[in-house]
């Protein structure tokens, strides 16, 4: 008459590993085609580098011959080199957007695998997948996972929009004032040359900026520590908010996707603080000396119901506390905490994560 609970507790864990594996294998399929796009893409832009590098080339020699060249062989010889620039411009924007949602792959890989080992019989038990609850708890689980990373993309993509390619825009219509003209006003051709160095000079500043949040390279190359200064450095200088960075504890490296995490985590806190929060200050504290790795970040601006976030009703979530419960699905993956406090005086996160 009745199911079998053993069953349905089986038939459930089984039908939610055949989904990450289903999504595993969709997952791949999407790296292995992102990587040939990247490949490809690199190829292209090698090539046109190399071009670019053969146009500034006769630049320098026309401009050795600068009296005797035609007005209208420099006027094309400039456009070409503009031209050549836009497009490089171009292509590297193309390859820095594979290489970034390549980037997102392999970290929403990371997780499925986490979660397909979880659910496997290591974190999980037949209790944790009582009846169907669990299984269903699970699927939201990676559903908010897949759903943190779309918006990642879509931020990334508002913030080459507004960035990037705003400048690189301006760039080219700073340029084409310039081909004009030059045969109508040198001396204003010259001074608007000057303008498009300084252009150059910003949008280049601005790029950086943008890679950095992206993926800071020195990240792993100097490890956590180092790369946080430096982050809440930059950020408050291109912000109007305070941030005060405290470290206890000396710098230890960790595996890569734990140091990630926590990067993460303490970026797309001091976001909130600025973005959600509206404050005038973030503390951010950090103690490595034992273990689990402890991370205290603390805003004075804008709080929110924690239990609004904790009853998970989908009507009365705003985005910052979708932000955090899908923080803190991450860090429970691998058997990390993420702890809210909040109130009329502002917020507080506690992060912690095994070292180990």
């Amino acid at each position: 008459m009745f199911d079998n609970p053993s069953n349905v507790t089986a038939d459930s864990k089984q039908q939610l590993i055949q989904l990450v594996n289903d999504e595993l294998g969709n997952l791949k399929r999407r790296i292995s085609e992102i990587k040939s796009q990247i490949t490809t893409q690199q190829t292209m832009v090698d090539r046109e580098e190399q071009r670019n590098t053969d146009i500034a080339a006769g630049l320098v020699a026309m401009r050795q011959n600068i009296d005797t060249t035609p007005r209208e062989d420099i006027r094309d010889r400039y456009d070409s080199a503009m031209e050549a620039r836009q497009r490089l411009a171009t292509m590297r924007g193309q390859l820095e957007r594979f290489q970034a949602g390549l980037e997102l792959m392999n970290g929403q890989l990371t997780l499925l695998q986490t979660i397909a080992g979880r659910i496997s019989g290591v974190d999980i038990s037949a209790d944790d997948l009582d009846s169907e609850s669990g299984a269903k708890a699970a699927v939201v689980s990676i559903k908010r996972i897949v759903e943190a990373q779309e918006q990642e993309r879509q931020r990334l993509a508002r913030q080459m929009h507004d960035g990037p390619a705003q400048s690189l825009t301006n760039f080219i219509l700073q340029a084409d004032i310039c081909s004009r003209e030059f045969d109508r006003d040198p001396e204003r051709a010259s001074d608007e040359l000057s303008n498009l160095k300084d252009s150059a000079k910003s949008t280049l500043s601005k790029v950086r900026d943008f890679i950095f949040d992206l993926r800071p390279m020195m990240l792993d190359d100097l490890g956590l520590l180092p790369t946080l200064k430096r982050y809440t450095s930059r950020f408050k200088d291109r912000s109007d908010l305070e941030i005060e960075f405290e470290v206890v504890g000396e710098e230890r490296r960790l595996e890569d996707y734990r140091q990630i995490l926590i990067f993460r985590g303490i970026q797309e806190l001091i976001v909130h603080g600025r973005d959600y929060a509206s404050a005038s200050n973030v503390r951010v504290r950090m103690d490595i000396t034992g273990d689990p790795i402890k991370v205290l970040v603390e805003d004075d601006g804008r709080g929110f119901d924690v239990l609004v976030m904790e009853a998970g009703d989908e009507s009365k979530m705003t985005a910052r506390m979708r932000d955090l419960i899908t923080m803190r699905d991450k860090f429970e993956l691998v058997r990390g905490t993420v702890v809210v406090q909040s109130s009329e005086d502002g917020t507080q996160v506690r992060l912690e994560l095994p070292a180990g």
